[in-house]
């Protein structure tokens, strides 16, 4: 049923509910819209009249306030209501309609005048939207019938109207989307059709009905005359109609003349339930009587069963033979037990060996986990290989010294070699020389060799200084590359979270808009097939996660990763079901969803939890069906899986318990069995859904996920920042440390440039004479014995060397291993892993074994239980008969069948019923028969107190319903009277409403400011005024009563024909002023006047119809 929006709209701050009212007071028979207070006919008592003195309390009470709060609102400046998402006209298009062969007219969201000149089919616009909108054709004043619309000369016209479908509050959106379109075509046969269609043109409905619902549903009232109001009905209805025809208008406009209506149609079904519970009243003696019939007849009857005595004996003799017969029976039974308990016996046997199995699993699943926890983390290797690859560059560094050393050690004997034999040539040429030098000269080498000493000594020591400062700076390098890749790993992973966030958000957002998404792929269209399919079995169940809800949030991750498959998994009860489901499912690419077959038996579960001070999973859900909630039980184990925060705290409750399985928080699985072995694996890192268990919480958990990404966002940023400033940090130690290899190869080229320069000048001193020649010897024996020291150091170091490619070879092996470690790390773990599900899973097959064992065993023994339970009831029946039979008369000892037995009875008892007969009745049937009466008579009454109660609480409601229609109309006549008041002050103006509730009469009162010079406060009736000043009036009157109105829509048309300037100025800006200031409504106004005093804008649209064209022709007069 469409939804009903409320009666009337105010834009004031209080409500009905806030203000004080006096309780109401309704009759049993409402006429007109009178109520009254239950009083008999006969006292004077005149309701409407009390109705009229509240409103008057009531308006003396909160007018001034009604019309303060409402001057307020429209006084306030660039204040502007909101646009309506939905209900209003975007545009519309009439083709062959009235006047127009083709025309389009867009509407803007809020004030719209269309203009033109008489004739040029404005007035055919209003008409075209009550047509397309369902209005009836008398309404329009335009034509007697729909084909009366048609263009002279053509056969058939068509409106097309958009209606604007946005918001909340849309209509099927999924359906319509944005926009309505609703086209309406007829002819001049009478003929029509609807289309209600997309704005792409897809056609949704054809049907009337379609259209009643999308109105009723955007509470858009055609046929309400505040609606569209003609120029004719304007003018007829404030200067010729009635009083009381002005009443009726407010009560049609503001619906409460309809609500009205169905509450006199509910009373008057009231009476008629009355009616009815006086009839059942006046049964109630007669089945009274009945029943005192029917119990004589049962006392009568009683009597006559004293004629049975002449049965006694084979009564007796029957019972003695059923005791007989349970003695038969009790027999058979008792050898069916002992068969039983051969056959329980056989199947305990299987059970056992099912036992020793599973504890075979268990163990073979026990070393695998340990395989699987032996083998670590690749965080593990990651340091290892890290630390070797620190290893590696020292060692690299220690090589390149080594190297450098050499080279060192290298040129050094080459210089010694140079000395060598310049040393031998000098003492070769010695002797042939004959000049010397001066004393003077000699002096100057000896100061030059002093100045290349000291330069030497000072190339020395800056060289070992800045090797110092070469190793200082590697040190801070290697620190620097370090941090800068840790940085940038934990950057990477931070980008990871946050497009893992991002993830998560749209999902919850499409959780959001689809409850299903969270399951799969297209589950509405899975859903939808299953209930149009036939099944075997009962309609599959699922997905099961729909009928799950999460108890405690902080678990949610948790659970979310365990059980996603059985969460997102559907269950048969036939197997037979199985390939059907499977179809739909490929069909809707959901091939890898679950799917279980399960019997619908609701077992007992409980001795399968542990104490209650014990977390389990199934304490932190809720089900909505006990079905899925077995499921669980059966696949997951959840009645007894304990839940913990962290693994230890798991393994404490697991001991405690002895044995059993635990889910941690942070994220291990643990398995304690009763033999004191345990278990811990990490849990399976899977991405899941973050919506499952969390669909009615998605916008928590899309604020967390928002949070989530900004805090990473955030620590990305500083991050990126501490990067970048440890890459320049980098860059700067790269280059510092360029800049001293530099330095070092120039300060070692120093050293040794001067090192030459001393060998020379003290050759130069060697040779000043033939006396230097042993010093030249001197000299030579020194090189010579510098040489073998440095070739006996060469030599000591050299196996240096190779000792350290050796150990950078060993390094760099150890290194290759780790990596390939690492590359087939996740092989060799899943490859465990996977040895881990076969085994977990053969340990669930062969816990299904042993499960279906121990049921079989259970079975076996419930029926040998009931073997023996009904071997006892036998038993006990026949301690009973025989009891019973002793009760008839001594043991008889008879041959005879029971049957026999019966049939003899029953020849005597036949006899009985001919004597029966003549009495009229048995006495089970006379018994029957009252107690049939009995049934009669305590349904009846049950009936009638039932109904009684129903009409009290109906007649209630009604009541309390009357009295807020009064309330209603009250505040809607407050309202009326002081926003009319305050249009007509606008103008210089004093005018007023006058309702009668009583006499159903409203009545206007304008007082203008010439009338207030000359006649003081008299005021006059509006048929008595100016055709401006009555126009005027008419918009005031409008005004009002379309705040009273929740239809989004008015229309008016041709509202200032007979105004003035000045009239028709200020009106204008109170229609402005009220468009810009209402919420969510649309204005269309037509007038033939100009608009050049009105700019258009955003909230005002100005559209102009063309000059009419008649095609007229000359007549020819005789």
């Amino acid at each position: 049923m469409p939804k009903r929006r409320a009666t009337s709209e105010t834009s004031s701050d209080s409500s009905i509910d806030d203000i004080p009212h006096k309780r109401a007071r309704t009759d049993d028979e409402p006429t007109s819209y009178a109520r009254d207070n239950g009083k008999a006919p006969e006292q004077d008592s005149d309701p409407e009249r009390e109705d009229d003195e509240t409103e008057s309390e009531f308006e003396a009470q909160y007018g001034a306030y009604i019309r303060a709060t409402y001057e307020s609102k429209r006084n306030k400046k660039n204040v502007f209501g909101s646009v309506a998402e939905s209900g209003i006209l975007e545009g519309i298009e009439l083709k062959q309609f009235m006047c127009h062969q083709h025309l389009n007219v867009s509407f803007g969201p809020q004030m719209n005048f269309i203009i033109g000149h008489n004739g040029s089919g404005k007035s055919a616009v209003l008409t075209a939207i009550t047509i397309a909108l369902g209005g009836k054709t008398s309404s329009t004043g335009r034509g007697t019938g729909i084909k009366s619309f048609i263009r002279e000369g053509q056969s058939v016209a068509e409106v097309t109207l958009t209606l604007k479908n946005q918001g909340e509050e849309a209509y099927k959106p999924e359906q319509y989307g944005k926009s309505i379109v609703i086209n309406r075509r007829f002819t001049k046969e009478g003929n029509g059709s609807w289309k209600i269609k997309t704005k792409e043109g897809r056609i949704i409905s054809t049907r009337r009905d379609e259209l009643t619902a999308i109105c009723d549903h955007m509470n858009i009232q055609i046929d309400n005359p505040l609606t569209v109001l003609t120029q004719d009905s304007a003018r007829q209805f404030l200067g010729a109609s009635s009083a009381r025809d002005k009443y009726k208008f407010f009560m049609r406009g503001t619906q409460l003349s309809q609500l009205w209506e169905e509450y006199t149609g509910c009373h008057t079904n009231l009476l008629a339930t009355e009616r009815i519970l006086n009839q059942k009243k006046k049964a109630i003696p007669d089945l009274k009587e009945s029943l005192e019939d029917a119990k004589t007849r049962v006392n009568e009857a009683m009597q006559a069963r004293k004629m049975a005595a002449t049965a006694k004996g084979l009564v007796i003799e029957l019972a003695w033979s059923h005791v007989k017969a349970k003695q038969s029976e009790l027999q058979t039974r008792q050898e069916k037990i002992v068969k039983q308990e051969r056959r329980l016996a056989q199947v305990d046997g299987k059970l056992g060996a099912a036992k020793d199995n599973l504890a075979k699993v268990n163990e073979l699943k026990a070393s695998l986990e340990a395989e699987h926890n032996a083998i670590g983390t690749p965080d593990d290797l990651q340091s290892q290989k890290r630390e070797i690859q620190m290893k590696i560059r020292a060692k690299n560094d220690d090589i390149e010294g080594f190297r450098a050393e050499m080279k060192g050690m290298s040129r050094e004997i080459e210089a010694v070699d140079a000395a060598i034999k310049n040393h031998l040539d000098q003492i070769a040429t010695e002797e042939q020389r004959l000049a010397a030098d001066t004393e003077s000269a000699r002096r100057e080498i000896q100061n030059q060799r002093n100045e290349v000493e000291q330069q030497q000594e000072a190339a020395r020591s800056e060289l070992e200084q800045i090797r110092r400062d070469i190793q200082k700076n590697e040190v801070s390098l290697n620190q620097s590359k370090q941090s800068e890749t840790s940085a940038g790993r934990r950057a990477n992973d931070l980008q990871l979270e946050i497009r893992q966030a991002e993830e998560a958000i749209q999902k919850c957002e499409k959780a959001e808009q689809d409850r299903y998404a969270v399951y799969g792929n297209d589950i509405q269209s899975v859903i939808k097939q299953i209930g149009e399919s036939q099944w075997y079995g009962q309609t599959p169940l699922g997905p099961l996660g729909l009928h799950v809800k999460l108890l405690q949030p902080d678990f949610g991750p948790l659970l979310r990763q365990q059980l996603s498959k059985q969460l997102t998994s559907f269950a048969i009860t036939d197997p037979r079901d199985l390939p059907a489901l499977r179809r739909i499912l490929q069909s809707t690419k959901n091939a890898q969803t679950a799917v279980h077959i399960f019997s619908p038996d609701i077992f007992d579960y409980s001795e399968g939890e542990p104490p209650e001070g014990v977390l389990t999973v199934l304490r932190t859900l809720e089900f909505d069906d006990p079905h899925v909630l077995r499921i669980l039980i059966n696949k997951a184990s959840i009645e007894s899986r304990v839940l913990a925060h962290t693994r230890l705290e798991g393994q404490g409750i697991l001991r405690e318990l002895g044995q059993g399985h635990a889910w941690t928080k942070d994220g291990f699985n643990l398995v304690r069995w009763s033999d004191g072995g345990e278990s811990s694996v990490p849990s399976s890192g899977r991405q899941v859904n973050p919506m499952l268990l969390a669909a009615a919480q998605a916008n928590v958990e899309i604020e967390q996920y928002i949070q989530q990404k900004t805090r990473c966002e955030e620590e990305r940023r500083n991050l990126q920042a501490e990067l970048e400033k440890l890459t320049h940090q980098r860059n700067t130690l790269q280059r510092d440390l360029q800049n001293l290899k530099a330095r070092e190869r120039t300060t070692d080229e120093r050293r040794h440039r001067a090192k030459m320069r001393l060998d020379e000048l003290m050759t130069q001193l060697n040779t000043e004479d033939s006396i230097q020649i042993g010093v030249l010897r001197d000299l030579l024996g020194r090189s010579q014995r510098e040489k073998e020291d440095l070739v006996k150091q060469a030599t000591a170091i050299a196996p240096k060397g190779n000792i350290l490619n050796e150990e950078k070879a060993k390094l760099t092996a150890e290194r290759d291993r780790i990596q390939h470690e690492l590359d087939e790390f996740d092989t060799t773990k899943q490859a465990v892993k996977d040895k881990i599900v076969q085994a977990a899973e053969e340990r669930a097959r062969v816990a299904s074994e042993v499960q279906h064992w121990e049921k079989k065993t259970a079975d076996e023994t419930n029926k040998l239980h009931e073997m023996q339970a009904e071997a006892e009831r036998a038993e006990m029946e026949l301690i009973r008969w025989t009891s019973d039979a002793q009760g008839f008369g001594e043991r008889v000892e008879t041959d005879l069948s029971p049957e026999v037995i019966e049939r003899k009875l029953r020849s005597v008892k036949d006899a009985l019923k001919d004597h029966e007969r003549r009495q009229g009745a048995t006495l089970e049937e006379a018994i029957a028969k009252a107690n049939k009466a009995q049934d009669q008579l305590t349904l009846a009454a049950r009936d009638l107190k039932q109904m009684n109660t129903l009409y009290k609480t109906l007649k209630s409601s009604l009541e309390a319903r009357s009295d807020r229609w009064h309330q209603f109309r009250k505040y809607i006549s407050v309202r009326c009277k002081h926003i009319f008041s305050w249009h007509i002050s606008q103008r210089g103006y004093y005018g007023k409403v006058l309702f009668d509730h009583g006499k159903e009469t409203l009545e206007l009162r304008v007082q203008t400011d010439d009338q207030a010079a000359t006649q003081g406060r008299r005021e006059k009736d509006p048929r008595s005024l100016s055709g401006g000043e009555k126009s005027f009036a008419t918009i005031c009157l409008l005004l009002s009563l379309w705040e009273s109105m929740s239809c989004p829509i008015r229309c008016l048309d041709e509202f200032d024909v007979f105004m003035d300037a000045v009239n028709r100025r200020i009106s204008m800006s109170m229609l402005i002023d009220a468009a810009n200031s209402s919420d969510r409504k649309q204005y269309v106004l037509i007038t033939p006047q100009d608009m050049n005093n009105i700019t258009p804008g955003p909230s005002v649209r100005v559209q102009r119809m063309s000059d009419p064209e008649r095609n007229q022709v000359t007549l020819s007069l005789l």
